[in-house]
């Protein structure tokens, strides 16, 4: 894997060359949360940077469902193309260029686990899930599975809320959702993958109830108060290998 060398200004251009994957993303509630940026610290690695918005770092719970993931030269397969995911995020940029960040994946699909794991270094997890939809509330439930995990769990129950559109350039929205890189660590060596879609057609939401303690698995800062939330009931995604970075 070579290193990659972009720019902020064209970060959100569809990348030359030939994507990995196609996937579509499905009832995706984003759950954001400001804390300090030196409380993120110690759990980001240089030399990546802490992304922030008026001073301010952000952690997000995001559970969602995962339809026709696929590598580019096969069809969906069903059973193992469609799988349910919860992920533990924040935002960092190296070199200006601004990417997530991933403390967490969990999924219901093995394989992806095991791929994404060997693949591009994301710390990946099985997880059971359930999830629900009636009308415009969806319930979501996951549990962390394997022996020696920490327990690690997500019961939420949402509303759809009115369409927002596409968030404006220098929004908080903006800064939240429309991040076309993914960053991940081994063994010292700092990665990054592209990712290209449209940009998100969030929705407001509202939450009837939420457990979780997804966050406080990994050892993260707790959080406290209510999440801002935003909702997308489909983004379809490409994504790209990953390279070197740093």
């Amino acid at each position: 894997m070579g290193k990659e060398v972009i720019d902020r200004l064209t970060v959100t251009r569809r990348p030359q060359g030939m994507p990995v994957m196609y996937q579509s993303w499905r009832k995706l509630l984003f759950m954001h949360w400001p804390l300090p940026p030196q409380a993120l610290r110690p759990f980001i690695p240089p030399p990546l940077e802490i992304d922030t918005f008026d001073g301010q770092a952000f952690i997000a719970i995001a559970p969602f469902t995962v339809r026709q993931a696929r590598p580019v030269f096969l069809p969906p397969i069903p059973w193992l193309s469609d799988f349910d995911e919860v992920n533990v995020r924040s935002y960092v940029q190296y070199q200006g260029v601004p990417g997530v960040w991933f403390f967490s994946l969990d999924a219901s699909s093995s394989l992806a686990v095991l791929g994404a794991r060997l693949s591009y270094h994301l710390p990946y997890f099985s997880a059971a899930t359930r999830v629900r939809e009636e009308g415009d509330r969806i319930s979501y439930r996951l549990r962390r599975l394997g022996a020696g995990q920490a327990r690690a769990e997500l019961e939420a129950v949402w509303r759809k809320g009115p369409l927002l559109g596409e968030a404006k350039e220098g929004s908080l929205e903006f800064f939240l959702a429309e991040r076309y890189c993914l960053y991940a660590a081994d063994r010292g060596r700092l990665y990054r993958a592209r990712i290209h879609h449209h940009p998100w057609q969030l929705q407001g939401a509202g939450l009837d109830s939420l457990h979780s303690t997804m966050i406080e698995a990994q050892g993260l800062p707790r959080v406290a108060g209510s999440p801002l939330l935003h909702y997308c009931e489909r983004q379809d995604t490409a994504i790209w290998p990953l390279h070197r970075a740093g």
